[in-house]
């Protein structure tokens, strides 16, 4: 079975250097992130998936949980390019470590890879483990010995290494000698405050490697920010296996990054940690991981962010028209990211006449892409804006380059999902205090844009999917948002079938001072996802409800418009019988 591979497959590295993740164990200690044991296999498939060396699952026989994954990963885990590590400690002071219970929990796991935490900074041998170096030193060569018999791989985790080392250099070299000359495979020198800077770093590992021979990996948390630059330092100075998280999660202020560690080992390093084609799935794996961690993506994160490759300034624009590569470290199609070009009131005709291009609208009348730099000034005057919310301009340039006469008065001419023909929002606050929010609405619920047609039935209802007629519902929800949203959802529904594939992501309310003097406007940014992609909406009022209710109709309506176009483009590529 594959969880007894001891080296990564299919790796074009193969073993001379390890891409290791511990997101699982690591990344799970985050604020705010708790994994079930589906969510764990799920996320090592899609590392595996991606070409990650070694897996690290947790903590087994220390947390239930963990117990549970590695007891369906036996089973459930295909692993094609990885193998699974099973994490935990040396025996306990005074304890053999064939009767340590810590220590079998670690074969019971029947992970193929055992990687072993042991102090190596004497302060805390002395005051946290209550022993002394040398029983210390016993502990890690005794277990090591005692894994190795058992025909497990092992790896050594040096806890506070850094720290250790600049107390006491003897100290902690003699414990990474026990682990090594027992059998470990991989000393590794742990940041684990996270206190390091690269320069310092990399003349500590330097020295170590120069001192020892031994082969050295790195684990850096980040809290002063450094934990990608101190991994590529140690690289640099010689380390062949990288410790990491997905989307750099763990805890306080996380680890190394992963996937901004392999987009700088790839594209900077030149080397091959991934199989070659597998390198343009970074960005999908990056985002995956993080839905199955139930984490937004962040979208200023190097190399996979959404913003990773946006371009904002119009003199940036213009240069991205002659050469993309003046203002791109790489080209993003690399680690499967894409350039964005952000419309705003910086923007002028390049910005737009790139969007454009991005979306393949073609540009027949130069007048409408001069309406349509008008048109997004104005509105961003007025409180809008289109840098975040991409499906809202697209829908725009859309209108501006279909429709000559459109955006006159800036007036949305693309087909709605539906027109609002009344909605109130409720606030509701029991006697504890708690707060509900119930929304009412009546809808004109339009045709679906490039839907089958239909007609509404006598009775203002939907006869059929894709049918018109006027719809009505009520709900209730934390927020008048998510308030608006379930209603729409339910008088939607009956009528417009694909509703149900959408689900609202998130959302953001922001008030707004006039610039004019007038009364102050709400904006509404709505992100809704459906299977195959995410988007960002946007809607601007004096009234929050009626801010909302605009933003959430983009949203749905970009969904209908954009199906009809892969309808469209599908229906042109297959051959006439």
């Amino acid at each position: 079975m594959t969880h007894l591979r001891t080296t990564p497959a299919e790796t074009p590295l193969g073993d001379s250097f390890h891409l290791y993740d511990t997101t699982l164990r690591d990344g799970a200690q985050g604020e705010g992130i708790s994994y079930s044991v589906h969510d764990k296999l799920a996320t090592a498939r899609l590392l595996d998936s991606l070409g990650v060396g070694f897996i690290e699952g947790g903590w087994p026989g220390a947390l239930p949980k963990d117990t549970a994954f590695f007891a369906r990963a036996a089973t459930e885990l295909d692993l094609r390019h990885a193998a699974l590590v099973a994490f935990g400690s040396t025996r306990k002071a005074g304890r053999r470590a064939d009767q340590d219970p810590q220590v079998r929990a670690l074969l019971e796991s029947h992970a193929p890879v055992i990687t072993l935490v042991a102090k190596t900074d004497r302060r805390h041998i002395e005051r946290a483990l209550r022993t002394d170096v040398a029983e210390n030193c016993a502990m890690v060569r005794d277990t090591v010995r005692f894994l190795r018999a058992e025909g497990r791989r092992v790896f050594l985790d040096g806890e506070h290494f850094f720290d250790g080392y600049a107390d006491d250099p003897d100290t902690a070299l003699r414990v990474l000698d026990a682990a090594m000359a027992a059998g470990a495979d991989v000393a590794v020198l742990c940041d684990t405050n996270g206190g390091q800077l690269p320069g310092r770093l990399a003349d500590t590992v330097a020295q170590v490697i120069e001192r020892t021979g031994f082969r050295i990996g790195i684990h850096c948390q980040d809290d002063t920010g450094c934990a990608v630059a101190n991994t590529i330092a140690a690289v640099e100075a010689g380390a062949t296996h990288v410790q990491c998280t997905g989307n750099g999660y763990g805890e306080r202020t996380g680890n190394a990054d992963l996937f901004t560690v392999i987009g700088n080992l790839a594209t900077k390093l030149d080397l091959p940690v991934l199989p070659p084609e597998r390198l343009p799935e970074l960005t999908r794996t990056a985002h995956a991981v993080a839905a199955t961690a139930h984490v937004s993506p962040d979208r200023h994160q190097p190399y996979v962010g959404a913003a990773a490759f946006a371009h904002k300034a119009g003199l940036h624009a213009s240069a991205m028209k002659v050469d993309p590569g003046l203002y791109q470290h790489i080209d993003p199609d690399v680690v499967g990211n894409a350039s964005r070009i952000l419309v705003t009131e910086m923007a002028g005709r390049a910005s737009l006449e790139l969007k454009c291009l991005q979306l393949g609208l073609a540009i027949q009348d130069t007048e409408a892409v001069t309406r349509a730099v008008t048109r997004v000034k104005r509105l961003e005057a007025d409180g809008w804006s289109f840098e975040a919310a991409d499906a809202s301009l697209e829908l725009l340039l859309h209108e501006e380059l279909a429709d000559t006469a459109a955006g006159a008065n800036g007036t949305r001419r693309h087909p709605q999902a539906f027109t609002p023909l009344t909605y109130q929002v409720v606030e509701r606050r029991a006697t504890d205090d708690r707060v509900t929010f119930e929304a009412s609405v009546r809808l004109r619920v339009e045709q679906s844009p490039g839907a089958p047609g239909a007609t509404s039935s006598p009775d203002g209802g939907c006869p059929s999917e894709g049918g018109a007629g006027e719809a009505g519902a009520t709900s209730e929800g934390e927020g008048p948002v998510d308030a608006l949203d379930s209603a729409l959802r339910r008088a939607l529904a009956p009528c417009l079938p694909w509703v149900a594939e959408t689900v609202l992501v998130g959302h953001s309310v922001r008030v707004l001072d006039s610039a004019s003097g007038g009364p102050a406007v709400t904006r509404v940014l709505v992100v809704t996802r459906d299977a195959e992609r995410e988007w960002t909406t946007v809607g601007v009022h004096t009234s929050a409800a009626a801010a909302a209710l605009l933003a959430l109709r983009d949203g749905l309506t970009y969904k209908a418009v954009s199906d009809a176009r892969s309808r469209a483009k599908t229906k042109a590529t297959v051959p006439n019988p």
